[in-house]
């Protein structure tokens, strides 16, 4: 099958496609005579997990990794949960930046009269400096 309908039966588009083989993730496929990018079944599974694992925001390092594993048959489920783990660790962490970030905007917004004035509480709280 071509990029295209690689495309539609992985739920990717063809530019992440592209992106996914030049980055190492997929391996260079195999050309027709007009230079063609030919994938088979297998391809599309490879493809499927690449795009699951991205929905769940894993590093292409970490599903490079995570593909090395799932192709090992001899491979540890405790180093698979390891990643996985690691991966939950920097997930809550980003929630709880992304909490404070909404925090800050509330009061942010809260203190701002939107009057129509000059001044404006949200320009001056971003103006101020950081405290360490």
């Amino acid at each position: 099958m071509n990029i295209g309908q690689a495309a539609a039966a992985s739920g990717l588009s063809a530019k992440m496609i592209r992106h996914y083989e030049q980055s190492g993730l997929l391996q260079p496929m195999q050309r027709s005579d007009a230079g063609y990018r030919q994938y088979q079944p297998k391809d599309i599974e490879i493809l499927k997990f690449i795009r699951r694992a991205r929905v769940l925001g894993f590093s292409l390092a970490d599903i490079a990794g995570l593909l090395a594993l799932w192709q090992n048959p001899q491979r540890s489920n405790t180093v698979v949960k390891q990643v996985a783990l690691q991966h939950l660790a920097e997930v809550e962490l980003k929630l709880q930046e992304l909490h404070a970030m909404k925090q800050t905007l509330q009061q942010m917004i809260a203190q701002c009269a939107a009057d129509g004035g000059a001044h404006c509480a949200i320009l001056q709280h971003l103006a101020k400096p950081a405290s360490s």
